[in-house]
């Protein structure tokens, strides 16, 4: 008895996501028109609103404004708090000194700063920066310094017997050795800096798409753009955190990788 293979019908990996998107979104729809009294708009009328929100020029403006911000918060605690972990993670005295503090600072929400960072800067870009720079700074900063703790002693033997100093060790020894967990703790805290500049938004500022959510509620209850600014804030993440993935595979980061492979 002859046996007949069988064909299955496989999908592309790279298809898979896009199809299960597709059934959330259908779900999502046929929810929405079997309780139409319902206040949550369907993606039908969420597609509506991104569209009025660039045919106005507003989703551009807004979009670029909460990525300026996030970009120099960023960028500010990343030169402080990189420089700074490798101080007090090399140096014993230093990290005692600097770890109760630290350790009193880190359970505080940034969200808490918010009055400190208004009464400071007033309403403005200045107060989300420092709003983004204070939620990504402690976690960058302990990163760096457990990060260190984790380098393998012959690392550094090695560096000291080929008679490099400390500055040298650090930036050739140190340096590169954390580089991987580093960059996995840049890709939580840029995510952090995402959540931060949309709450600050909502408060501190009068642009943004944080100030977009709440513009939207008050001015006649526009769910639509709600949601809208909902999505466009869950899309701007997702490239974002796919950007430092890239980052993490590519050039000089290979290596730490070398062995998953």
């Amino acid at each position: 008895m002859e046996r007949k293979d069988s064909k299955h019908l496989t999908v592309p990996v790279w298809l898979r996501p896009v199809l299960f998107l597709l059934v959330l979104l259908a779900a999502w729809q046929i929810a929405v028109l079997r309780h139409p009294h319902q206040l949550l708009p369907g993606p039908v009328k969420t597609a509506d609103g991104i569209a009025d929100l660039l045919q106005h020029g507003l989703l551009f403006k807004y979009v670029v404004a909460s990525l300026f911000r996030v970009t120099w918060g960023f960028f500010l605690a990343v030169i402080v708090a990189v420089p700074l972990g490798l101080v007090i993670g090399w140096y014993r005295r230093a990290e005692m000194a600097f770890n109760p503090i630290l350790q009193i600072l880190r359970p505080i929400s940034p969200l808490a700063w918010i009055p400190i960072a208004i009464l400071w800067f007033g309403v403005g870009d200045l107060a989300a920066v420092f709003l983004i720079f204070v939620g990504c700074f402690l976690p960058l900063l302990l990163t760096v310094i457990n990060a260190l703790r984790s380098v393998p002693e012959v690392y550094i033997n090695a560096g000291r017997n080929f008679g490099l100093g400390p500055i040298q060790l650090m930036r050739r020894i140190l340096y590169p050795a954390i580089v991987p967990r580093l960059m996995t703790g840049l890709r939580i805290t840029l995510g952090v800096a995402w959540l931060v500049v949309v709450a600050a938004e909502m408060i501190a500022v009068n642009s943004g798409l944080g100030f977009l959510i709440v513009d939207a509620r008050n001015a006649g209850n526009r769910y639509d753009l709600v949601v809208a600014g909902m999505v466009m804030i869950g899309v701007v993440g997702l490239l974002l955190d796919t950007g430092v993935r890239s980052l993490e595979k590519s050039g000089a980061l290979r290596w730490a990788y070398a062995e998953e492979r």
